[in-house]
């Protein structure tokens, strides 16, 4: 290595950081938004720097040498300092424009949020807002989204969390797959339907076990790890569906079934970085969909019973 200690260019550091996490540079340019040719400079502009070779290439992929292993750990440590930084200044911002994420699930982004950004527009009309739906859980530590909408407590300290409300669903159908299946009068009758999933058959069993309802494999002929396409096919009478009410609400030709059984739960948090909430565009949007989630979204006719 080079006597002198070298100047770190962040950006080339960054660049080292994707590389090894992703194993080749074009997962890692994909990550950045880079050219693969873009980001193999800067990864050669770092180990130019530095006086070591950092990668060595194994089959299509990339793998760390000893001295890129032993720089990882201390390129990661720096990594969380810069997001830090950034978090705390993004926090001291006053100003209401910028650009915020809010992330979700599909289904709730398509029904639910659509008519709270209509009055977010226009309480702060300079804000631009993005939708990140994804029914995974993003990483607001990473800057993924500014805020997220979840079904889980979130357990990490650097987060501010809300508990809005306690949500629930029923079981619905299209009529079509009732005229054709019949209708089940029990929760003991859907071990004789098709039910559909949302991406997880195992842990839908599991879940709906707790709740007294028996299911096997061979009931979940059909889902989706999307929940719009799953609704989707429910809507097409292919089965018979679990779904957030507020979300049937807007689809008013599903029939709600098994009125007596006790509603599903499930409650509904929102999250934000304890150093972003400061922010005042973070804090606007944040308590504005507080006030407008702690209450459940209203469709049609709420998807009301219909006879069967």
């Amino acid at each position: 290595m080079n006597e002198q200690s070298p100047e770190f260019d962040w950006t080339q550091l960054r660049a080292f950081l994707a590389t090894a996490e992703h194993g080749s540079l074009t997962a890692a340019a994909r990550a950045l938004g880079l050219t693969q040719p873009t980001l193999g400079r800067q990864v050669a502009a770092l180990e130019t720097s530095l006086g070591l070779a950092l990668f060595e290439r194994v089959g299509r992929g990339l793998e760390l040498t000893a001295a890129g292993r032993e720089i990882l750990p201390h390129a990661r440590a720096m990594a969380v300092a810069a997001q830090r930084v950034s978090l705390a200044a993004a926090g001291q911002a006053q100003s209401l424009e910028g650009k915020i994420r809010i992330t979700a699930s599909d289904l709730f982004c398509a029904h639910i949020l659509p008519p709270i950004l209509a009055r977010l527009r226009i309480a702060a009309p300079r804000l631009e807002i993005e939708l990140v739906a994804a029914n995974d859980i993003r990483d607001i530590l990473r800057r993924e989204a500014d805020i997220a909408i979840r079904n889980l407590r979130p357990t990490e300290p650097d987060l501010i969390a809300r508990k809005l409300r306690e949500a629930t669903a029923h079981f619905y159908a299209a009529q079509s797959y009732l005229d054709r299946r019949g209708r089940p009068a029990t929760m003991a009758d859907l071990a004789r339907h098709d039910v559909i999933h949302f991406g997880d058959p195992a842990r839908f069993i599991d879940h709906l076990r707790a709740l007294g309802i028996t299911l096997s494999p061979e009931n979940l002929c059909l889902g989706s790890q999307n929940g719009l396409v799953a609704w989707a096919m429910a809507q097409q009478g292919l089965g018979i569906a679990a779904m957030a009410d507020e979300v049937a609400a807007h689809t008013p030709e599903m029939v709600r079934l098994l009125p007596e059984m006790p509603p599903i739960t499930f409650p509904v948090w929102l999250v934000t970085h304890r150093e972003l909430h400061g922010a005042a565009r973070i804090r606007l949007v944040f308590d504005l969909l507080a006030e407008a989630l702690a209450r459940p979204a209203s469709g049609n006719n709420g998807g009301g019973d219909a006879p069967g």
